[in-house]
């Protein structure tokens, strides 16, 4: 097979692949359009006859939208803020000094990673109650996410540090600055690049954080818009062109950070790839 034939099946099956992974999120957007009828019709439709524009403003008014998604933008921005400040001291100690112990630490760092939230709920809850930090649930909740999402954010800005020249800060220390001098004016403005779309990673997956949120914050007002989006669900649920609505709305604004950040976040992500 030439080049050229090579080339144009690599991007049939990207196409093919890509239509297979966004259906689902066109077949939100026109569910949230369909009437009633439409919605169980046999054979389904593609467009909606005649789309219902009106369930935006319904379900935006009737879920009180404005609160679930101002609740969500508090969580994960105080998730990303304490991960951000933690993590790339953490990140750039595992980058710059390695011995055993250090691997160590990356080890069991890593070990966190694969742990489901799901299994985590329960002693956390359990701990958050004895120090009675249910009597603020959102702070218990952006404390619960930081501690699952640090080692996503310290395995990637650890990459970061390791691609900025480590005779940089040599050359700094010899100009006469310290360690910690170094580091905020040589290191960090080099690696910014790859902080920043980590913190947006970390913002992204917090903006959706489910289980900590249903299991911690019991009041409403307080919820974020992902539990909002499970107060539709029961036995007789049908009103899905309300559920669609509700998470188009919900989906849309992270969708659009990612597009329109998506240069940024690949190469933020392969930046420490090549020294």
């Amino acid at each position: 097979m030439s080049e050229t034939n090579r080339n144009r099946l690599m991007l049939v099956i990207a196409i093919l692949m890509a239509s297979l992974y966004l259906f689902p999120l066109y077949w939100m957007y026109i569910t949230a359009l369909k009437s009633g009828s439409e919605m169980f019709a046999t054979p389904p439709s593609f467009w909606p006859s005649e789309p219902q524009w009106a369930t935006y403003g319904f379900v935006w008014e009737s879920r009180n939208m404005a609160r679930y998604l101002w609740n969500s933008l508090v969580i994960a921005s105080g998730a990303v803020v304490l991960i951000t400040v933690l993590g790339v001291g953490c990140a750039y100690v595992l980058a710059r000094y390695r011995n055993v112990w250090v691997d160590i630490g990356l080890f069991l760092i890593l070990m966190l990673q694969v742990l489901p939230a799901s299994l985590m709920i329960t002693p956390i809850f359990v701990g958050f109650s004895q120090l009675g930090m249910l009597n603020t649930p959102r702070l218990a909740v952006i404390i619960a996410i930081a501690a699952k999402s640090m080692p996503f954010f310290v395995v990637l800005v650890r990459a970061t540090f390791m691609a900025v020249p480590q005779e940089l800060e040599e050359a700094a220390l010899v100009d006469g600055n310290s360690r910690v001098g170094a580091f905020f004016n040589i290191v960090l403005p080099l690696a910014r690049n790859g902080i920043l779309v980590s913190a947006i990673l970390i913002f992204m997956q917090a903006f959706g954080e489910f289980v900590y949120s249903k299991s911690i914050i019991q009041a409403v007002e307080l919820q974020p818009a992902s539990v909002g989006l499970n107060s539709f669900m029961g036995p007789n649920t049908n009103e899905w062109n309300n559920i669609m609505a509700y998470a188009t709305m919900y989906v849309t604004p992270i969708l659009a950070i990612f597009v329109l950040l998506q240069r940024r976040i690949v190469s933020g992500l392969t930046s420490g790839a090549i020294k």
